[in-house]
């Protein structure tokens, strides 16, 4: 069961030369879904060659122009293929007239449902193994964060188990394995936990931007494998940052410390930083929590199955 997170941006405020504005996409098990869609989305899933025109869902942060700037090309180029799902884009109140307008406006030619939805705190798409949440977070404008996490997964069976029990291979197999208990021909009763080991646990992407830092962030991403986090500035600008409202490398460190995440991907880097001077804000969060990748353009990262 594949899940890969790609970066697609890492760009605050303006596209900059080999760094497009902010985005991230999820690939798990054939399903495409669209974390925001700033300035040069489509560029970069095109030379990623991923199957970005079957985008399952949109889960948009907020209403910034360098968070949605690439959408109405996406939703343009997305109907030259033939779709039969309906495209779900998530986001604040806002957005359902951005795409409204710019579909009369532009007079788009769409030829697919575009069902958009206001996010709101909790569960906002849901499928039978996983489900997305959103988070209502701190900006200038109405923001949210999402987390894509998988359900848990039955425990492994133990054949040599079932056979000591008396349960002969075949269909009895199936039932156990699918949480049934079974009653065999001398009346014992055979139960699934019996032969299944513990449930093991999903995966976890997390996806926070612009924002102040407030702890409880770390609660609503907590345990996340990969968490992608804005770092708009160094620690030297913090007051900047509360200003306007965005977060330091250093509190995006202390979010994955807290939330106990396996890895920190920072994000969304303000433009006065140039390539090389991005190391400032890499080894600020790292003097906080280690395991900080410096995100770039089309890095690619695979969570694996938890055993």
């Amino acid at each position: 069961m594949n899940f890969e997170v790609f970066s697609i941006g890492t760009s605050g405020m303006m596209p900059l030369p080999g760094r497009f504005l902010t985005s991230a996409l999820v690939r798990r098990e054939g399903s495409l879904f669209l974390f925001d869609a700033g300035e040069g989305t489509q560029v970069s899933l095109r030379l990623l060659n991923l199957k970005w025109k079957k985008i399952d869902a949109i889960f948009i942060s907020h209403m910034h122009a360098d968070h949605v700037t690439g959408l109405p090309g996406l939703l343009m180029l997305s109907s030259q293929v033939d779709r039969e799902e309906p495209l779900y884009i998530f986001g604040p109140e806002k957005l359902k007239e951005y795409v409204d307008q710019n579909r009369r406006i532009l007079d788009m030619y769409i030829n697919y449902d575009i069902v958009v939805i206001p996010a709101k705190e909790g569960v906002v798409y849901e499928k039978e193994d996983f489900a997305i949440n959103a988070y209502r977070l701190d900006h200038t404008k109405p923001c949210f964060g999402y987390s894509l996490v998988e359900k848990k997964r039955k425990g492994e069976f133990f054949p040599e188990k079932a056979e000591a029990l008396g349960v002969e291979k075949g269909p009895l197999w199936g039932k156990l394995q699918r949480g049934e208990s079974v009653t065999l021909a001398n009346g014992n009763v055979v139960h699934s936990s019996d032969v299944m080991g513990k449930e093991r646990e999903g995966r976890k992407f997390s996806y926070i931007t612009d924002t102040l830092y407030f702890p409880s962030i770390s609660d609503f991403v907590k345990d996340s494998d990969i968490l992608f986090c804005e770092a708009m500035f160094e620690d030297a600008l913090k007051e900047d940052a509360k200003d306007k409202k965005h977060m330091t490398a250093k509190e995006a460190a202390y979010i994955a410390r807290d939330a106990n995440a396996k890895m920190l991907c920072l994000q969304h880097y303000s433009p006065r930083y140039s390539n090389s001077e991005l190391s400032i804000l890499l080894d600020e969060a790292k003097s906080v929590f280690n395991n900080t990748i410096l995100t770039k353009d089309r890095m690619r990262f695979e969570i694996p199955l938890k055993d």
